[in-house]
């Protein structure tokens, strides 16, 4: 599987290419700057990008903008943002993106490697790897999600997670058959019509957040 891995700080970035070679992904380009990060997912295609937010020169939000840039000319193309800051303005660009997979999360609430690499193959294979603080920010900002009761909004933060019914409901400590009625009333809620689309529970944040 081919990364394109974007971070500036020498050591991480060497650390990191190590450690998803040790797990038999191919590191085909490293970038320690914003400028050459697009170019390089251009030009490389890879299964899927792992991004440091900010990048040189600005430190400000370069890695987004040119992931989002780069979807725009790969549609669907796999991308992870691994930061320390969540960057609410382009993560919910990147996130609403319906195309491809998608995940972000903070580099000091990883807490062990089997976690990362089961972040990266999920968003490489198509899927969502999202941190719970990632999503309980940028739900935060939305005032809408007022609609909501407390629990439904811990459910569709469960839901942005990539998790399923069961996984939901033990982490929840409820039934299953309640954790179906609570998104239910979430796509009822948030407008979104019956569809046999398991994309939904995932695009019921996403979309949301882009509205």
């Amino acid at each position: 599987m081919r990364v394109v891995l974007a971070e500036d700080l020498a050591l991480l970035r060497d650390g990191l290419t190590r450690l998803l070679e040790a797990f038999d992904f191919e590191v085909v380009e490293a970038v320690d700057n914003g400028p050459a990060l697009l170019p390089a997912l251009i030009r490389h295609r890879p299964d899927v990008a792992v991004v440091d937010v900010r990048l040189p020169p600005t430190f400000t939000d370069e890695g987004l903008q040119a992931a989002i840039a780069a979807r725009s000319q790969v549609p669907g193309l796999p991308i992870l943002v691994l930061s320390q800051h969540v960057e609410p303005l382009y993560a919910r660009e990147l996130l609403s993106d319906r195309d491809g997979g998608v995940g972000y999360l903070l580099k000091d609430r990883i807490s062990n490697v089997a976690q990362f690499i089961d972040a990266v193959r999920r968003v490489a294979d198509g899927g969502t790897a999202m941190d719970p603080e990632v999503v309980s920010q940028l739900l935060a900002r939305r005032e809408p999600l007022a609609v909501l009761t407390a629990r439904e909004r811990e459910v569709l933060g469960e839901m942005a997670e990539g998790r399923s019914n069961a996984a939901i409901a033990a982490k929840l400590f409820i039934t299953e058959k309640a954790v179906s009625k609570h998104i239910n009333n979430i796509f009822t809620k948030l407008g979104m019509p019956p569809s046999d689309d398991d994309n939904r529970r995932v695009l019921a944040v996403l979309t949301y957040l882009n509205a």
